[in-house]
């Protein structure tokens, strides 16, 4: 008997161990479950309207650690990123880093052109299919119409059976429409004028939501109309040149452009909220605004994926106004450190630590003041368009005997009129190319493109692989003109941008969050890569339009 309970105990343990061998072997043989895409409850998408790169380098070193140093050293920096087009200005820009592609494909050509079916210059955003809301004004007879392409927004309300939101905020209109897509929920922009209100567009919706009407009712915004003092000690801000230089512009009633500026209408608390723009001040109002909108929106809020895109656009004020190498330009951008932080800071209060996703890159760079540059014995200068177009009109005059074959002259570009010249019985491609080399002999004119090449070549790189990433078949003209470096159809005080050059073509690109790594790269990576690389992250279709590329290297 005890041998029989015996042997059968041994059946037991050797039956038991087998069964675990099997168990373990099935296991292991069990495929390791793969993430295809990740789900931050929330994207924020910010872009700095007039960041030139070396912004992060130059005030380094007193930026806090929760803002910009948050997203470089906890995130991942894009060292050498760049527009891979001209012109470099903001509704292309927005556009471009949105639709993952360049104004050849998506059609924002420019924040103004000049439209060849309508006889007349039309604006990116401006839509007079709808009305303003919020406001009796026509600041927001607004919607993106003019965008042929679909956005990142658009493909995540797509993706989310539009049960992701979408919320785009931006002192500028053309800074909120065109990063909403045709889908957004909502798009605010700044009235400035004596409204110092947030509005929108009946595109989006008839009336504006209880808690924007209530921001408005208070004295939020009223409260910024304050004297702009420097945030630190002014003689702390080595990195910039002297307060008081004739290269600046100056407020209302300044006598020198100096700190601290307190004109009246920057005190007036009941008129003129358009100064708050060239303030950073600005800034700060949008990040309140986008933080309101977080909140009473309920962005982030579930497992479903939302989209806030937000703009700062004081920055490109305040540069136009006072230039690159201004105090007020240092001030401006360690404020906006500060916002970045309070944005940081509310994000992972609200949506959670390690819950969300954030891009921040810039519309387009900016030039040194020219006059600056002259001065320090640097080529620069100054492009004299009314000679210019005098010259030519008495080229084209003695030339071809009339001037009705132009149509127009703006953005750089010359529209000729294909009815006239055929009539005359003369080649497109050769009056084309004749205006070229009369354009290459003046003065300030560095390099001249037509149609005719754009169309014919393949280019890939230099000046004119980013013509051609900016010429739109439909939309653009017939030849174009590209300035010497260093040289701008500009006022002497301030500084602009708009030039195929460097230093309108570097910007940052920094990511930072769910599905992120921690680095850098010097490749050169390129705005259209932007809108690619979020939705692979999202794992979401692209963009319809989509030209650029995932940069692989940001991606877990």
């Amino acid at each position: 008997m005890k041998r029989i309970n015996l042997l059968v105990l041994l059946v037991s343990f050797f039956c038991l161990n087998l069964s675990t061998a099997q168990r373990r072997g099935k296991n292991a043989l069990e495929p390791i479950p793969v993430q295809i895409a990740q789900s931050p409850k929330l994207v924020v998408g910010v872009v700095v309207d007039q960041m030139r790169y070396d912004y992060l380098t130059r005030f380094w070193g007193h930026y806090g650690e929760g803002g910009f140093k948050r997203l470089v050293n906890q995130g991942f920096n894009c060292k050498n990123h760049h527009f891979n087009y001209a012109p470099t200005s903001t509704g292309p820009g927005h556009a471009s880093v949105y639709t993952g592609t360049t104004p050849s494909t998506h059609g924002i050509i420019g924040n103004n052109w000049y439209d060849k079916t309508q006889d007349k210059e039309v604006y990116c955003a401006s839509d007079d299919g709808y009305e303003s809301v919020g406001t009796l004004s026509d600041a927001g007879k607004m919607s993106p119409h003019r965008l042929v392409t679909t956005t990142i927004t658009d493909q995540l309300r797509l993706h989310t059976q539009k049960r992701g939101k979408v919320i785009a905020v931006a002192l500028k209109d053309r800074g909120a429409v065109l990063p909403g897509g045709h889908t957004a929920n909502a798009a605010y922009w700044f009235e400035g004028g004596d409204s110092g209100k947030w509005i929108s567009s009946t595109y989006y919706m008839q009336q504006l939501p209880q808690w924007v009407v209530d921001f408005n009712a208070s004295d939020r915004v009223e409260a910024y109309k304050k004297p702009w003092t420097t945030l630190k000690d002014i003689n702390l801000y080595l990195e910039s040149g002297p307060d008081n230089n004739s290269y600046e512009g100056l407020f209302e009633d300044e006598t020198t452009p100096t700190f601290p500026h307190s004109t009246p209408n920057l005190l007036s608390k009941t008129k003129d909220f358009e100064i708050l723009k060239y303030t950073p001040y600005g800034n700060t109002i949008t990040a309140d605004f986008a933080l309101e909108a977080l909140d009473k929106e309920g962005l982030g809020a579930d497992a479903i994926t939302d989209f806030l895109a937000i703009s700062f656009s004081s920055a490109d004020y305040i540069g136009h106004k006072f230039g690159v190498n201004s105090k007020e330009i240092q001030d401006v951008y360690l404020r906006l450190d500060r916002d970045l932080e309070r944005i940081l800071n509310t994000l992972d209060q609200k949506v959670g630590a390690g819950q969300y996703t954030v891009f921040l890159t810039a519309d387009h760079g900016a030039v040194n003041v020219p006059a600056y540059l002259q001065d320090q014995k640097i080529p620069a200068g100054y492009l004299d368009l009314d000679e210019m177009k005098a010259k030519f009109t008495e080229f084209i005059k003695y030339k071809y005997g009339t001037t009705d074959l132009v149509k127009h002259i703006s953005g750089m570009q010359i529209f000729l009129d294909h009815k006239v010249i055929a009539n005359l019985d003369m080649d497109l491609n050769d009056v084309e190319e004749e205006i070229a080399f009369e354009l290459l002999s003046y003065e300030g004119a560095n390099e001249v493109y037509t149609a005719h090449q754009l169309w014919r070549n393949e280019y890939t790189s230099g000046i004119p692989y980013l013509l051609q990433n900016g010429y739109n078949q439909k939309r653009s003209g017939n030849v174009w003109i590209v300035q010497r470096p260093g040289f701008a159809n500009y006022r002497r005080t301030g500084s602009t941008h708009g030039s195929p050059m460097i230093y309108d073509t570097h910007v940052p690109l920094l990511f930072y969050g769910t599905g992120i790594k921690k680095g850098s790269t010097a490749n050169r990576t390129e705005i259209p890569d932007i809108a690619p690389t979020i939705a692979t992250l999202l794992g979401v279709a692209f963009p319809n339009g989509t030209t650029g590329r995932p940069i692989g290297e940001v991606l877990k």
